[in-house]
C-alpha cells in the first residue's frame, strides 16, 4: 500500500490478533481501502487498531476531558477554543507564546485512536500530562464509553454539523490528504450509505445526541451553526461546562472576544505553524483550515444531492432533535 496515505488509512500496524478478529468483520473496500465494522462503525484498518489498543489500555481520570466530533464537523475550532479557555487561567508572562502560536491545535489535542493509541506497541504514559488532560476523538459513544465501564467519568463536548457542509468539507480534506482529486460522487454515496470512515454519521450523532440529554453534566452537545451565529454565548457556554466560566471582569475587559478572535479561521491560518506545518501524517496543517462558512454546500451539491441527504437525516432523527 502506497507509504504516503496517512498511516490511520492503512494496514501496516494490525498485530496478529487483531488481523485474526477482522477477518470475521463484515468488510467493505472504497476509494482509499478496505473498512472494517467494529460495533456498527466503519473504520480503516490501522484506526481499527488504534481503538481496539485505546478500548485495553486507556485510563480515565475524573478531570478528563474529550472533545468528541464526526470528521469536519468543526474539531479544529472546538479544539482551538479549548486550549485557549484553559490557557487564560494561567498566569503566564506577556512575553510567552501562546501555543496555538506555536503549535496546530491537533498537535497540541491529540487524537486517541489516530494518534495516541495508534501504534500496538504504544508506550505513552498519559498519567505523566497535567490536568486536566484534554484528548479528542472520532469514535461513536458507546465505543468511547468501553474503558468507562458505562459511566463516563470526565466531561466530553460533541460538535455537530450540518452533514451536507460536512460531505464537502470532508471531500477537500481528502483531496489534501491523498494529494490527488477525490470522487465527490463516490464520497456523497459513501457518506449516504452509511459504509463510510466513521459512520454511519446518523448513528454517530445520535450516540452523543441521546446521552447529553441523560447526562447533561458530562456530556455537552454543540452545534457548528450556533458557534458560528452566537459565538460570544456558545463559547460562554462552553467554559461554564468545562468548569471554568468567564467572570465579569473578564467579560468587561473582553476576554470572549479576544478569545474568539484568537480561534477565528482568519487568525490561525494565517499563524506561520499551521501555513508551513504538517501532521504526524504528512497532512498539511493548511488543508484545516478552508471557508469554515455555513451552506457553503450550495455551491458544490446538486439539489438530487441535497434531497437525498435531508431526507435520510428525516427518516434517521425522526424528529429526535440532533439539528
Amino acid at each position: 500500500m502506497n507509504e504516503e496515505i496517512p498511516r490511520h488509512f492503512r494496514e501496516d500496524n494490525l498485530s496478529q490478533e487483531t488481523k485474526t478478529l477482522i477477518s470475521s468483520f463484515p468488510s467493505y473496500k472504497d476509494y482509499i481501502g478496505n473498512l472494517y465494522n467494529y460495533r456498527g462503525c466503519w473504520y480503516y484498518p490501522n484506526t481499527l487498531q488504534g481503538v481496539l489498543n485505546f478500548e485495553k489500555g486507556f485510563k480515565p481520570q475524573e478531570t478528563d476531558i474529550i472533545l468528541a466530533s464526526f470528521p469536519k464537523s468543526g474539531t479544529t475550532w472546538l479544539k482551538a477554543l479549548t486550549i485557549a479557555l484553559f490557557e487564560r487561567l494561567k498566569n503566564n508572562s506577556s512575553n510567552d507564546l501562546h501555543p496555538l502560536q506555536s503549535d496546530n491545535p491537533h498537535g497540541i489535542v491529540p487524537f486517541l485512536e489516530l494518534n495516541l493509541y495508534l501504534k500496538s506497541s504504544t508506550r505513552d504514559d498519559l498519567t505523566k500530562l497535567s490536568s486536566p488532560r484534554v484528548f479528542s476523538t472520532h469514535m461513536p459513544f458507546h465505543t468511547l464509553q468501553v474503558p468507562f465501564k458505562d459511566d463516563p467519568l470526565c466531561k466530553i463536548v460533541y460538535v455537530c454539523r450540518n452533514v451536507k457542509d460536512v460531505l464537502v468539507s470532508l471531500w477537500y480534506f481528502r483531496c489534501a490528504q491523498l494529494q490527488k482529486e477525490v470522487d465527490m460522487e463516490s464520497l456523497f454515496e459513501s457518506l449516504c450509505s452509511g459504509v463510510g470512515s466513521f459512520g454511519p454519521f446518523w448513528e454517530h450523532v445520535l450516540s452523543y445526541w441521546r446521552r447529553s440529554l441523560e447526562d447533561p453534566k458530562k456530556v455537552l452537545f454543540m452545534r457548528y451553526e450556533e458557534m458560528k451565529s452566537e459565538p460570544s454565548a456558545q463559547v460562554k457556554r462552553l467554559a461554564e461546562f468545562l468548569g471554568c466560566p468567564f467572570t465579569e471582569e473578564e467579560e468587561k475587559d473582553g476576554s470572549v472576544d479576544k478569545i474568539m478572535e484568537l480561534c477565528s479561521l482568519r487568525n490561525l491560518s494565517g499563524m506561520e505553524i499551521n501555513k508551513s506545518g504538517k501532521t504526524c501524517n504528512n497532512v498539511p496543517y493548511s488543508s484545516f483550515f478552508r471557508k469554515g462558512e455555513v451552506g457553503d454546500f450550495k455551491n458544490h451539491l446538486t439539489p438530487e444531492m441535497e434531497n437525498k441527504i435531508d431526507m435520510i437525516i428525516q427518516e434517521k432523527y425522526n424528529g429526535s432533535g440532533p439539528v
